[in-house]
């Protein structure tokens, strides 16, 4: 059994990354099936977007297979399934462990997390996506691991491609082809907090040196959900009288159930590893459907409880109480993909998984820091100077797996405004120094150009006249695109900039008042 489960981790990390691999544009506004399959098999985010949104999109239904699974079989997904699961797995195996090592009786907090995560979405903040593990995951290969994979891929070849030596060139070149047409992206992806996020994750990855899957035993809340449907599963771990105590199973133990402790024994904790069937010198262990429970009770500790849920309501006003939740105040910075609901429901359904980004074919989705408050800590924001907002291009909302971001089509998408240009005439080349410049409407993508030229004759400083033609902004057309701003010639702070103001998802943050 611990081979077929090691065969079925390896199957599903595998199928987990061509997926992510395949969440890319590949030259066609159409993805197919992206990774987000994966977060569409997630109960707990399901959970928590129901209670936060009142509302789901229909593919996470999925998700009640893994409940219901979970209510058969135990808690298998995480041992069986979970891709951050099985890269645990891994790296727990580069240390050699000693066979009288102690577990930490830390299992608890896990349950005091997925607590909070779940109070505070019941007061409409969502925040289960930041250390849900397969959001965890999708968003730190999303914007890190990959990035950094492509960077360090990309540096190699061009090192042995520049040494013109010719035997390793004539080998290296037929490599890099074939990474570029299968594994690597299209282009080399940049993002604001790639260091951070990476950070983030090399040190849960790096937790299990200290301990075997340490994320999973003590912080995972996803694993704490399922752990709780485990309790009613039919599948039972038992223990026959042939067992001697010997300690063996508790070496091997994946989730830290204290198998060797017949009256101790933490059902919730249990992966359905196997390891200690297979290890057992007396055949004692046995795994077989029943009703009955045969494990010790739940004890988490009601003070304990009743603080987790405490802080999952006082987190809301604590993040809350700042000036983005003013309605009158709009950060003019915080431009949310086309499609994005109004900002109070996006927030209740942004799960920062991350996709989003990734799938963004100019890499101007980025995620934010502090732009929409530590409620919306790296949830996307568009940053024109680094990538604009592609006019034919709707696979952000392909890709998000909650519906924070709805799926458009191309011609209802080509309507939707996410912004607005401004020009700052003491910048711009025409206005501001008499000399000719159109990149901005050449560029401008609407079919009737949003941007349009106003002759005007100028002098230089000798007195010459010249006639340049001066951009003025047509607000019913500019859609805030933000290509104007990515391709100024005006390359340290561009001579038009876009913000928010305009926004189709928003009535209040509007440049006229309605009648003008």
């Amino acid at each position: 059994m611990r081979n077929i489960r090691r065969i079925s981790q390896g199957i599903f990390l595998i199928i987990f990354l061509f997926l992510f691999l395949q969440t890319e544009s590949k030259g066609k506004d159409d993805l197919g099936y992206p990774v987000k399959i994966f977060l569409d098999f997630d109960p707990l985010i399901l959970t928590t977007t129901i209670l936060s949104a009142h509302a789901a999109a229909k593919a996470f239904y999925l998700s009640i297979i893994t409940i219901g699974i979970t209510l058969i079989f135990g808690r298998v997904f995480c041992g069986w399934v979970c891709p951050l699961g099985t890269l645990n797995n891994i790296v727990g195996s580069f240390k050699k462990w000693r066979s009288n090592a102690i577990g930490r009786n830390w299992y608890r907090v896990k349950y005091y997390i997925l607590t909070f995560l779940l109070v505070s979405s019941v007061f409409s903040l969502q925040l289960v996506g930041i250390m849900d593990p397969i959001s965890l995951l999708i968003r730190s290969l999303s914007v890190s691991i990959y990035p950094l994979f492509n960077y360090s891929t990309r540096a190699v070849f061009d090192s042995i491609y520049s040494s013109d030596i010719k035997g390793i060139v004539n080998v290296s070149e037929p490599i890099y082809s074939f990474l570029k047409k299968t594994v690597l992206s299209f282009q080399q992806p940049f993002y604001v907090q790639s260091a951070f996020i990476g950070a983030l994750f090399l040190l849960i990855l790096g937790l299990n040196l200290v301990e075997k899957r340490f994320w999973c035993k003590y912080l995972c809340p996803l694993g704490a959900f399922l752990g709780i449907l485990s309790r009613v599963s039919i599948l039972k771990r038992s223990v026959s009288e042939g067992c001697t105590s010997c300690g063996v199973c508790a070496n091997v133990c994946q989730g830290n159930a204290n198998p060797d402790k017949k009256e101790d024994w933490r059902d919730t904790e249990c992966l359905y590893c196997y390891n200690c069937d297979d290890v057992c010198p007396q055949n004692a262990v046995i795994f077989g459907f029943s009703k009955k429970r045969a494990a010790a009770a739940m004890d988490l500790g009601r003070r304990r409880v009743i603080t987790s849920m405490a802080s999952g309501i006082i987190a809301v006003p604590l993040l809350r109480a700042n000036p983005l939740s003013k309605s009158e105040f709009i950060n003019q910075k915080l431009i949310r993909p086309p499609g994005s609901l109004e900002e109070k429901e996006f927030l209740k359904r942004c799960v920062k998984c991350g996709e989003c980004m990734k799938v963004c074919i100019t890499n101007g989705l980025q995620p934010t820091i502090l732009e929409a408050g530590l409620e919306g800590i790296w949830s996307p924001i568009l940053i024109p100077k680094i990538g604009y907002c592609e006019y034919r291009c709707t696979l952000c909302g392909q890709v998000c797996p909650t519906g924070a971001i709805k799926r458009l089509g191309i011609e209802e998408k080509a309507k939707v405004k996410i912004g607005l240009a401004t020009i700052d005439k003491g910048r711009c080349l025409p206005w501001a120094h008499g000399t000719p410049c159109i990149v901005c409407e050449e560029v401008c993508p609407t079919p009737k150009k949003a941007i349009w030229f106003e002759k005007a004759v100028v002098k230089d400083r000798s007195g010459k006249e010249i006639v340049v033609q001066q951009p003025r902004v047509d607000l019913e057309l500019c859609i805030g695109c933000g290509i104007c701003e990515a391709k100024c010639p005006v390359v340290d702070r561009p001579a038009i900039y876009v913000t928010s103001i305009g926004e189709s998802r928003s009535k209040e943050n509007k440049l006229l008042m309605e009648g003008y």
